[in-house]
């Protein structure tokens, strides 16, 4: 979960909100949602232990069209874009931190290592992973505590709540914002992905996706007071690089190079925990449609190897074609409707098979899919009428699978 969204969407929220309690109160905000919707996909998840994540939840809730276009959803958009993203952070950061790279070159190099690293064995895939979220964690609770201890600047934002900010949050500058906060989270369903592939799925998944999103909503809430703390407004508004502008205020040009150079290097948990979870998808659409065979082929250790690959091409392709901003909210909103549709389909499959057996069950069912379901809708209408652009291209995307599906469809499942 924790990269690039935490790490770049500021300066985007504070183009439209000049408030500090405001934008903590957008994370907040997100936090919830991203933890309901955890908790929803935890239910479906035990219910329906098969990897795959919305792919396989839409097809066994809904019909396989539904299926299918959330699977190709997942694989144009919800997982090579954010990948391409991460990777251009990483590299805008280095750039940013004295290190004199092209960030476009060193997100292609970025893309290509960790490509290479879980293409090899479980054993290696999973060490990687675990290596830089640990060292993950640890750079951001450390920068945190040390930026609000050594910073020589005085408060750079006031955190007293006033009357303005209560008309912020129901204004569409603000439900627009949540965009890129609900990006920034869009990680906490990557678990359902590789559900298939956990020994105990049933008793695991629940505690992985609570207490992952609890955790990552302190921090994510930690990191933002911080960043408005030590450094002005006006310095990061439109900047993507706002850990860089925070670090140097916090601690001079020097160290806050360096402190941006080691805030680069965690970005690299993030490209590879997309290029771990993300091919599963395709994989699972290669073992259910024949004329896709191909992206089930898996290397000795199980590895679906081709399906890693052609994600990695993908976000390579948007890397070199589309800008920061183009790719963050129309990926975004494309990603917000996925997970919409899956929470919705708890109540689906409550109502359609109410015997089957759920080793977990959503706590406070059914207020807690219903808050996600309402704050993610009630962005989703803003983003309609303030971002129509990117919107009509998540519609055509969304559109383009159902085609898709209906032009295969005949061949692979004629009993439909």
């Amino acid at each position: 979960m924790i990269g690039t969204g935490v790490f770049t969407s500021l300066g985007f929220q504070l183009v439209d909100i000049q408030s500090a309690p405001a934008i903590i109160m957008l994370w907040l905000i997100g936090g919830l949602s991203a933890l309901c919707g955890a908790l929803s996909y935890a239910e479906l998840g035990a219910a329906l232990p098969r990897s795959g994540g919305e792919y396989h939840f839409l097809t066994d809730i809904y019909h396989p069209c539904a299926g299918f276009t959330s699977g190709w959803v997942s694989a144009t958009v919800g997982f090579a874009a954010p990948t391409a993203l991460a990777a251009l952070t990483f590299g805008s950061y280095l750039n940013s931190s004295g290190v004199n790279v092209d960030p476009s070159w060193m997100a292609t190099v970025a893309i290509v290592a960790l490509t290479a690293a879980h293409c090899s064995t479980h054993r290696h895939s999973g060490s990687t992973q675990t290596l830089f979220t640990v060292l993950k964690l640890i750079l951001i609770v450390v920068f945190s505590f040390t930026a609000l201890t050594l910073s020589p600047m005085e408060t750079q934002a006031s955190f007293l709540w006033s009357t303005g900010d209560t008309v912020l949050l129901g204004s569409g500058a603000f439900a627009v914002s949540l965009i890129y906060v609900n990006y920034a989270y869009s990680g906490w369903n990557a678990a359902t992905y590789i559900s298939g592939e956990l020994a105990a799925p049933q008793q695991s998944l629940p505690w992985v996706l609570g207490v992952s999103t609890t955790v990552v909503a302190a921090l994510y809430c930690l990191l933002n007071v911080v960043f408005l703390y030590v450094a002005p407004m006006e310095a990061m508004v439109g900047k993507v690089e706002v850990g860089v502008i925070a670090a140097e205020f916090a601690f001079g040009k020097t160290i806050g190079a360096t402190m941006g150079l080691l805030l680069a290097m965690l970005l690299i948990s993030t490209i590879s925990a997309m290029i771990l979870a993300g091919p599963r998808v395709l994989h699972r659409i290669g073992q259910d449609y024949p004329r896709f065979a191909p992206l089930a082929r898996e290397n000795r250790d199980g590895i679906p190897v081709t399906a890693i690959l052609l994600q990695s091409c993908t976000a390579l392709l948007f890397l070199w074609t589309a800008s920061f901003e183009q790719i963050l909210v129309f990926s975004g909103a494309t990603m917000a409707l996925n997970t919409f549709a899956t929470v919705l389909g708890l109540f689906v499959l409550r109502w359609k098979r109410p015997h089957l057996s759920r080793p977990f069950r959503v706590t406070l069912y059914p207020l807690t899919p219903l808050i996600f379901l309402g704050i993610t809708g009630w962005t989703l209408i803003y983003v309609v009428l303030q971002r129509p652009v990117e919107a009509l291209i998540s519609a055509a995307v969304v559109a383009s699978g159902g085609v898709f599906y209906w032009l295969v469809r005949p061949h692979e499942h004629p009993d439909l």
